[in-house]
């Protein structure tokens, strides 16, 4: 069993974020990054990250190695990560999938979330092109289109005209429950969506079950999330607590409720984003750093 000092789990760029802090603090770091396309292949690429913006995930990961392996300190191995488990001496045991376990002094979850996507016909090939779960990631590319909105809540149904009005002065909400009654400031359209029509992930129009078809172009819509399997396999085991709404609980610096077991990324967070997930990244190594030195 190799040993190391810190095992990361996610090779997004929280994971990556921590490997670079730790690396350039002389610790000895291995990233287990499954090997199946991250939840965000199909986007356009990562944005919010200047001298970075754009760039697909393949470089943007392959940039991160370049940098990393010039300090030496960090090693990447393409598996799957099944469970963590304290060890008896000390530290962690990482059981991974068809290859040989790892030991850590500590551990950082940065494994993201799993959607759980609606069963719709054209949701999946949309699903990071024209049907987007943020307007902060996507919108500048979804700009001056027809858009709708998926939402039973009328808060959000309120704000949607407005607030999305940077990107797109053609806005109307989809709801699947009765919207009550008031002003909504946007036209909405009651009725379960269960066809997205489209031309390799172009969205061209929505169908109702109804049959009626509206005409939109891009969807904002927030699926469902879940905890991936290692992450419920934690929350049974060990106790690793979360959140009601599925994210992981930690402190300030990113520690959860196991000691030595640290969190950072979308799996902590409802506001997902490529720098937020860096952030977090960064934190969690100092924070590891300082409980380790």
């Amino acid at each position: 069993m190799q040993h190391y000092d810190v095992a990361i789990i996610g090779g997004g760029p929280a994971g990556l974020t921590a490997a670079m802090t730790l690396s350039r603090s002389l610790r000895r770091v291995v990233v287990l990054e499954t090997p199946t396309p991250p939840r965000n292949a199909a986007s356009h690429g990562v944005h919010g990250i200047v001298g970075l913006d754009g760039v697909s995930h393949e470089e943007y990961r392959r940039r991160a190695w370049e940098d990393l392996e010039k300090y030496g300190m960090a090693e990447l191995r393409e598996a799957v990560a099944t469970d963590v488990t304290p060890a008896a001496a000390g530290g962690f045991d990482v059981a991974v999938e068809d290859g040989p376990a790892v030991w850590a002094r500590r551990v950082l979850l940065a494994t993201g979330v799993a959607d759980i996507h609606p069963d719709v016909e054209g949701f999946a090939e949309c699903w990071g092109r024209t049907v987007i779960h943020c307007p902060l990631c996507m919108g500048w590319e979804n700009r001056d289109r027809a858009w709708g909105v998926v939402t039973s809540d009328p808060e959000f149904a309120r704000t949607a005209a407005a607030g999305f009005a940077a990107w797109s002065d053609n806005v109307v909400v989809f709801s699947d429950g009765a919207m009550p009654e008031g002003e909504h400031g946007v036209e909405v359209v009651e009725g379960k969506i269960r066809t997205l029509h489209h031309t390799e992930g172009d969205l061209h129009a929505v169908e109702l079950d109804d049959g009626r078809v509206v005409v939109r172009q891009t969807l904002l819509w927030q699926p469902g999330q879940r905890p991936v399997p290692l992450v419920a396999r934690l929350m049974e085991n060990l106790g690793l607590a979360v959140r009601e709404d599925c994210y992981v609980k930690i402190d300030a610096a990113c520690r959860t409720n196991v000691p030595g077991l640290y969190a950072a990324g979308d799996l902590t967070t409802e506001e997902q984003s490529a720098i937020e997930a860096a952030a977090s990244g960064s934190t969690a190594a100092f924070q590891i750093i300082e409980d380790t030195t």
